[in-house]
């Protein structure tokens, strides 16, 4: 089945043009086929840069783009992927609820709360000449 195609029209500066058909003579194809593969070189660049992919998903993450944009940039796979991790941002973590009040450190840890010591301070002097 053949591609729908759709016809751009735009200006470019004179010299440009003239370079693409001199390339276009040489390779022997046509100025629309240049510029096409020149096109899908450019996007498939794009969707492989890093920062490119990160503006990317700024935009989808702030609903600036919509979730066909990204898959026909960056494909199915990468396009689920920014689709699952988006809904797992969007959600609201749920908040713990207790049915009483916070439980006080004495009767959290049974009366016994231990205490932090630094490790380094807990050595002796003689430790400290053996090393």
């Amino acid at each position: 089945m053949a591609e729908e195609k759709t016809r751009v029209d735009f200006n470019a500066p004179k010299s440009f043009i003239e370079r693409a058909d001199s390339v276009v003579e040489i390779l022997d194809v046509s100025r629309t086929r240049l510029l096409i593969e020149a096109l899908e070189d450019e996007l498939e660049a794009l969707a492989n840069d890093e920062a490119f992919r990160r503006r990317l998903g700024d935009a989808y993450y702030d609903g600036r783009v919509d979730y066909d944009t990204v898959e026909t940039i960056l494909g199915h796979e990468e396009a689920l992927r920014m689709k699952l991790l988006r809904e797992s941002i969007d959600r609201t973590p749920p908040e713990p609820r207790f049915e009483d009040d916070v439980p006080s450190d004495d009767a959290f840890y049974d009366g016994d709360v231990p205490e932090w010591t630094d490790s380094a301070s807990s050595e002796s002097p003689e430790d400290e000449s053996h090393v």
